[in-house]
């Protein structure tokens, strides 16, 4: 009898599902033999949000459940849109189909260690240098054409729009201190004229953290090594992906920062009051917005008494 998935329709369902693999490794195998791929050493990958899977011969399988299909849509297109473009490695696609209502890709696995591992371990000069170097993929990856990308809903505008018009009450849920509560009208009212909702959209991830990206030794150096996920691609304004590793990575570290900007082209006669509202006003508005998690500052909320200091903080100069 041939293996078959669920009709789920919500994540919390899908979560207490997916925790029991015997439901759905039958099925990871079954579509691996259907494309004619090895599956003798199956591997499941307990982090992230759809089913991970690695096949022999280097390969990995990604299910998506049917109501994250956007994400199936997103990773396709900018694996498509990429391909052959950037100076460093990302997936290839190998095979794609859909079982059940549930797509899925076939991708290369890329060799490496994932950022998240090794990032802790690398010594201070080493970071400054990985920084450079994705703040310049991030350029590059901008780059490129969006082509079918552009098709991404919601489009720029409309999810700014809609962040601002939530914002608040988003922060207040997650417990942002009342002192960065009382600028946020302020900042809210300024960010339609502070972000530009209208320019050229290019390609983002949304999420250039340290799960995402692979790296490598040579040597004596860590190099970067490799992108991977690309579920939560759209486009838009370039500076937003500069978010994910300011907060998480550069935290407040002036030679960070201003070897992440110099790596993306901004010079830092270019890194100025105006740039850092905008970029404050990104990070709160940003889907996955929540500070009190994100910004690997020790004791962020303490050092500074409102959003201008939290800048000025996040973005030294």
């Amino acid at each position: 009898m041939t293996a078959s998935l669920p009709s789920i329709t919500d994540y919390d369902t899908y979560r207490a599902w997916r925790g029991d693999t015997s439901r759905w490794l039958p099925v990871a195998r079954d579509i691996a033999d259907g494309h004619g791929l090895a599956c003798d050493a199956l591997h499941v990958f307990a982090t992230g949000t759809n089913l991970v899977i690695g096949l022999d011969d280097g390969l990995i399988l990604k299910i998506f459940p049917p109501f994250l299909r956007p994400q199936f849509v997103s990773e396709h297109a900018a694996l498509v849109a990429l391909r052959g473009r950037l100076g460093i490695p990302i997936p290839e696609i190998v095979a794609q189909g859909e079982r059940d209502g549930w797509p899925y890709l076939v991708i290369t696995r890329l060799s490496g260690v994932l950022g998240s591992d090794a990032w802790p371990t690398l010594p201070e000069a080493q970071k400054e240098l990985v920084l450079a170097e994705i703040g310049a993929v991030i350029s590059e990856v901008q780059r490129v054409p969006p082509g079918a990308l552009l098709a991404i809903e919601p489009r720029w505008d409309v999810l700014m729009r809609g962040q601002i018009a939530q914002c608040r009450a988003r922060h207040q849920r997650l417990g942002l201190p009342q002192k960065f509560l009382d600028g946020l009208d302020d900042l809210l009212r300024d960010a339609e004229a502070l972000i530009p909702m209208a320019a050229s959209p290019v390609i983002l991830t949304g999420e250039y953290i340290p799960e995402n990206f692979l790296l490598e030794r040579r040597g004596s150096q860590w190099r970067l090594a490799g992108l991977i996920d690309f579920g939560d691609v759209r486009t838009g304004w370039g500076e937003y992906d500069l978010l994910g590793l300011s907060a998480f990575m550069a935290a407040g570290h002036l030679r960070r920062v201003r070897s992440l900007f110099g790596g993306f082209g901004i010079a830092r006669a270019d890194v100025t009051f105006a740039l850092k509202r905008r970029l404050m006003a990104l990070m709160l508005l940003h889907r996955f917005s929540d500070p009190l998690n994100s910004i690997c500052i020790a004791g962020w909320p303490d050092k500074v008494d409102d959003l201008v200091g939290l800048q000025e903080l996040i973005w030294p100069d």
